[in-house]
């Protein structure tokens, strides 16, 4: 059902590929939106090796919302800031698609858990983090993200 990288050389292990989504803070989230064009969207994660599962959090209503409850089938996108061989001016960027299939957390408790966990990707001042859920808690969706492939590589830009 998913195509097989075409340059096997340049892929990453899986091993590799879970390093990055837990190490890096964002990626685009690509979902089927208005009229069937694909919508892509710049969004905060958070992967939880206990279930490998990707969540995220959002707003309850936008393009991106309407999107995931019509089709639940998506791709999100993750990569690192590259680095550069000494001496070549061209970077090398590992990155990582997961498809899968999301889902709304329905239960408000666990949706709050998860907005800890993702915030402490971000910051360790629970104070801010719990002001910060005092404040929006009510108005927050999240959902997750159940990989059902990934893949990743290394491309050097030259």
């Amino acid at each position: 059902m998913f195509r097989k990288m075409t340059r096997s050389k340049q892929q990453l292990s899986q091993e590799e590929c879970v390093e990055i989504l837990k190490s890096e803070p964002r990626g685009v989230l690509s979902v089927l939106g208005d009229d069937e064009y694909p919508y892509g969207v710049p969004i905060d994660h958070w992967y939880c090796e206990e279930d490998q599962k990707l969540y995220f959090h959002s707003g309850k209503n936008g393009h991106k919302m309407d999107s995931i409850k019509k089709h639940d089938k998506v791709s999100y996108c993750v990569y690192d800031e590259g680095y550069r061989k000494e001496g070549e001016w061209a970077l090398n960027i590992r990155s990582v698609i997961v498809f899968g299939r999301v889902k709304l957390i329905e239960d408000h408790e666990r949706a709050i858990d998860i907005c800890r966990k993702l915030s402490l990707k971000y910051t360790s001042d629970m104070d801010y983090i719990e002001k910060e859920i005092q404040n929006s808690g009510a108005n927050v969706a999240c959902f997750e993200l159940i990989p059902e492939y990934m893949t990743g590589k290394i491309v050097n830009e030259s």
